[in-house]
């Protein structure tokens, strides 16, 4: 994204795109290259990869049902990713302890969830 910093354009693909809003790190994991199709052409790719403490997910969010979006542990989702390179940045990263200190002390609270409420 133009004119801005390559973390804040991070943090708004991450609630464009999943629907994620949280406290984002400004200093990358890292860089990997893919790939990229557009209409006519493909372009090679570079991408920072800015770890996110998700606090909250909105209950939408613009690319909601072009994407599928799913909660799992770290290890499977480097498993699970298209580009090797952004797995190998997800292992290095989930084996490290600095992620530990991304996670929110709560479970992430989706916007749509109501309270609980208990009779006593």
């Amino acid at each position: 994204m133009k004119n801005r910093k390559d973390w804040k354009s991070a943090e708004i693909e991450a609630r464009q795109e999943a629907g994620v809003v949280g406290d984002i790190s400004r200093k990358p994991l890292g860089q990997y290259l893919y790939w990229k199709r557009f209409e006519t052409h493909f372009a090679l790719v570079k991408v920072s990869v800015y770890p996110l403490a998700v606090r909250r997910q909105l209950s939408d969010w613009p690319e909601r049902h072009e994407r599928e979006q799913s909660w799992m542990a770290p290890e499977d989702a480097a498993l699970l990713v298209d580009e090797t390179d952004l797995g190998g940045l997800i292992t290095d990263f989930t084996q490290s302890t600095a992620w530990r200190k991304l996670l929110p002390q709560r479970n992430v609270k989706r916007e749509d969830e109501q309270p609980s409420t208990t009779d006593g």
